[in-house]
């Protein structure tokens, strides 16, 4: 069967990211090594994200603020191990001036900052310095704020949406009178973004707390959703991390307590970035292009006119409109419907595979005899081919699609979601008993998916020999499931009593 893209899944799952990414106008190369041109189709999916995102994050009680874009470099130096996390990621400001010399534009000698500025790659040490101004007593707290920016983490390999030089996140940052209070926030907004990730991408996740070598800089816990993509590849798709008073005592956020006494906030982070968008790429793609869940989709139904430059193109033009403002009338997931009508001056056969590449969920194709018989054609994303391997395009009544719409976006979000459940599903493997076995596993196919296995949460020189062990075989520790069955037997890795299992995989 010919598909739209030049390279399958199967042959090249690197290309076909690359192909997708391109051929869907998501995004482009932008002159600079790892950054990146987000085009309008991409960026309207962040932009569902973002804006369905904001309102559970506003739900649980957080409020948006914006810090600066620079970071005085003194900021990190008070929290050794933060520094030390994204040392090698930091892109550094020296100087606040160019000059001509030679012919060339250069830093100019005289114009050396007093102190070097760091361009925001995470914001716990200068939104830390901010609490520690707006925090004097337990009146005062919780503080709950959330942020949208971009951050810039200096990255030598690069794949766009997935593993770039900057990118656009939320950042979430709360302080709390009592460690209790804050690991309840930790783990409810990990519950938000699992919801998220679930019932808007329709990409299920595996929720967990990340092993000690996989925390965030100066994380007292870390937590993660796990995706697994079609080539298996694991991808951390969002993190919730408990901070304790690492950046408290770093900052000086101390407030007096009811009793009197000084005490140390209990802080919080938390994030996801537009590596999602990645992650709905590699979890619905397929060898035509996207495939965009309904709610996440810019426009949910697109209607392609066959327009054929003759006299009955207008009325054809006014039929779509028609058929576009009944659809806009129509509701899906509580809202109206995201309909366009494609005017473009094209082929409709390249209008249609190009919205096909872009994964719009539905496809209305209206000709000439469709608007005779009151009639459209329906082309749905996610069930492209009828078994017959023909492009499977149903005419329908006019009255009849538009009444059944919001069903049909609603069957097709849950249809995705369903077909990578239950990839999932069959590709964790959880009666490995030996690391012998495991690495067989890995060994056995290229696309193996993941392994649940017995833990016995090492530390130190035992925590290091693993995660070597683990990297001669290109694997990753991904999170312990917070849902996962009672540990019982030995650690598979270090031969003691395990206490827990936790997930192994390769990852992006």
């Amino acid at each position: 069967m010919k598909h739209a893209l030049s390279v399958t899944r199967e042959q090249d799952f690197a290309a076909w990211y690359q192909a997708v990414v391109s051929e869907a106008d998501m995004a482009e190369e932008s002159g600079v090594r790892g950054c990146m041109v987000i085009r309008p189709w991409g960026y309207g999916i962040w932009e569902q994200m973002q804006r369905q995102l904001d309102a559970e994050i506003k739900r649980t009680g957080h409020e948006n603020c914006y810090f600066p874009l620079f970071i005085p470099l003194s900021y990190f130096e008070k929290e050794a191990e933060h520094v030390d996390g994204f040392a090698k990621e930091m892109a550094v400001v020296t100087h606040h001036r160019l000059i001509q010399k030679d012919g060339r534009l250069v830093p100019d000698p005289d114009a050396k900052l007093e102190e070097p500025l760091v361009v925001r790659p995470t914001s716990e040490t200068v939104i830390g310095a901010a609490f520690s101004r707006w925090v004097q007593s337990w009146r005062d707290l919780p503080v709950l704020i959330n942020q949208w920016a971009n951050v810039v983490r200096w990255e030598m390999r690069t794949r766009m949406f997935l593993r770039t030089t900057e990118f656009l996140w939320q950042e979430g940052h709360t302080a709390h009178a009592t460690e209790a209070e804050a690991r309840e926030e930790t783990l409810r907004m990990l519950e938000v973004y699992r919801r998220f990730a679930e019932d808007i991408v329709a990409m299920p996740v595996v929720a967990g707390e990340k092993p000690e070598n996989e925390r965030f800089p100066g994380a007292v816990s870390t937590y993660s959703i796990e995706a697994m993509m079609q080539d298996g590849k694991a991808l951390q798709a969002g993190t919730s991390h408990f901070l304790g008073t690492t950046f408290s005592a770093a900052q000086n956020i101390r407030f007096q307590n009811s009793e009197g006494a000084q005490e140390l906030a209990q802080t919080t982070s938390w994030g996801v970035s537009t590596r999602m968008i990645g992650g709905l790429i590699m979890t619905h793609g397929d060898d035509d292009g996207l495939c965009v869940p309904p709610r996440l989709a810019p426009w949910q139904v697109v209607i392609v006119p066959m327009l054929r430059d003759t006299a009955e193109d207008d009325a054809l033009l006014a039929y779509c409109a028609e058929i576009a403002r009944e659809i806009e009338a129509q509701d899906a997931f509580r809202e109206p419907v995201r309909v366009l009508l494609d005017r473009k001056a094209a082929k409709a056969t390249n209008k249609r595979w190009g919205w096909v590449k872009k994964g719009a969920p539905v496809i209305v194709e209206v000709g000439g005899r469709d608007m005779a018989g009151g009639n459209v054609s329906v082309i749905r994303r996610d069930r492209l081919y009828n078994e017959a391997g023909k492009l499977d395009s149903a005419v329908m009544a006019r009255g009849d699609f538009v009444a059944g719409l919001s069903a049909q976006l609603a069957d097709i979000q849950s249809s995705l979601y369903r077909t990578a459940r239950e990839r999932l599903d069959a590709n964790i493997v959880r009666d490995i008993l030996d690391a012998d076995a495991l690495s067989a596993f890995f060994e056995a196919s290229p696309r193996p998916g993941w392994a649940e296995v017995n833990w016995s949460k090492p530390t130190g020189a035992e925590l290091d020999a693993v995660v070597e062990w683990l990297k001669a075989r290109k694997l990753t520790l991904r999170n312990v499931p917070v849902d996962a069955l009672p540990a019982s037997g030995t650690c598979i890795f270090t031969g003691n009593v395990a206490v827990e299992r936790v997930l192994v995989g390769r990852s992006y």
